[in-house]
């Protein structure tokens, strides 16, 4: 093999490697940040309107606007789980003099 044959395999070699570490990295932190993504949507933050379900052949509705697909209500169209809001109201005790 000529040098020019080994310049290009190790190359080749190289950016293979590197794909594969970029696909690790991706599939332990997802770009959607610190909160994972939804199981509804995928990420998408998009699901299948009610309009396609029902329809025989023509798909939209004021919802989806003709495109056949809508918001996701589980994470509202982030593509994100999102943490749910609680409200905490706590008392003093009562106390016995």
């Amino acid at each position: 093999m000529g040098p020019i044959v080994l310049t290009q395999l190790a190359t080749g070699l190289g950016v293979l490697a590197g794909a594969v570490v970029v696909k690790s990295v991706m599939e332990q932190n997802p770009m959607a940040g610190p909160f994972p993504r939804c199981p509804s949507c995928n990420g998408t933050g998009r699901v299948n309107c009610l309009c396609s379900r029902w329809s025989d052949g023509d798909v939209g509705c004021q919802t989806c606007a003709g495109s056949g697909r809508m918001m996701c209500s589980n994470c509202g169209g982030s593509g994100t789980g999102r943490p749910l809001p609680v409200q905490l109201s706590v008392r003093p005790p009562k106390r016995n003099m």
